[in-house]
Formats: structure tokens, sequence, C-alpha cells
């Protein structure tokens, strides 16, 4: 039987509670601690808004570029493994989060299943995810979106502080 081929994934991290930065840190190397999984890049972090709520901490986000055999629903069960060894409660939609990771892009898949949505299907409308993801593949195409850099014009509204570097 053959091994999986390898797939290029993009995962968005974010984190609004606690130590975030050290949060994404963490995240980062639990990403590349994953079965034959490699973490090709980590963009900076950003401080942003909270988008939708009010009330709330900043974010602290960033962008990790992953190589992986695993599946799109593998990986994305190990994200959620590691958002609760994390903290990761889900009080209630758009709660404050000690980690959040979401599956961005997963090759050039198009997955629409009710627990995985791939290609995230706001990324395309938030800086906090554009911003780190045109540090990392500028030239990048978002299926049904278009290339993430032709995609920044749209943002370039939401606030967005770069913080440092994350790697």
């Amino acid at each position: 039987m053959n091994a999986p081929r390898p797939v290029t994934a993009f995962i968005g991290l974010g984190a609004n509670l606690g130590d975030a930065v050290a949060a994404l840190h963490a995240a980062c190397t639990a990403l590349e601690a994953l079965p034959d999984t490699t973490l090709v890049a980590c963009s900076r972090l950003y401080r942003s808004a909270p988008v939708g709520v009010t009330g709330q901490p900043d974010y602290v986000n960033a962008v990790a570029q992953v190589r992986t055999p695993l599946s799109a629903e593998s990986l994305l069960t190990a994200m959620m493994r590691i958002e609760a060894d994390h903290g990761r409660h889900r009080a209630y939609p758009m709660a404050p989060r000690t980690l959040d990771l979401d599956l961005l892009l997963y090759g050039d898949a198009r997955i629409d299943r009710p627990h995985l949505h791939v290609p995230h299907p706001r990324m395309h409308l938030r800086a906090f995810v554009l911003v780190p993801l045109a540090e990392l593949a500028p030239e990048l195409e978002i299926p049904g979106a278009g290339r993430v850099a032709d995609l920044l014009p749209a943002v370039a509204d939401q606030a967005i502080e770069p913080l440092s570097e994350l790697t």
C-alpha cells in the first residue's frame, strides 16, 4: 500500500486569552510534531481587533504552512486536540479563545462538510488571515476567491498591526 502523498495546508492561528503569543508559539511546535508533518513556515505575529463582537481583548494572529500526509479530516482532528490541550473551550459562538486553529486551505481542495469547510469560508474577507498568508504565499490562489495578493486591497481598511516574527 502506498503512503498518502503530502499536501500543503495553511492554518490560521489566533488567541485572545491568556498568553496569546506563547500559545501561538506552542501551537506551531505542536503542528510540527504531527506525524510525518513538516512545518514549512510561520508568518510573523499580528494584533487585530475581534471581528463581529465587542468587549473582547484583541487577538494575536498568524498563519502556518505545513506539508502533511494527514487527510483534511485527520488534520482538523489534530488541530482541535491541540486547541483543547491549550485550554480551548467552545462556550458559545465567537467566544474569546486561548487558542483557535482554522484549516484555511488544504492543497487546492474544496471541502464542504458540516464540520469542515475548505477553503475557510470567510478567509478572503479577513485581514488577520490575508495579511499573514500574503507574507508566506502572495501568489497563492484561494479556490473560488482569487489570488491572495489581489484580495488584500479589499481588507485594507481592517486594522492589523505586525508584532514580531513567530519562529
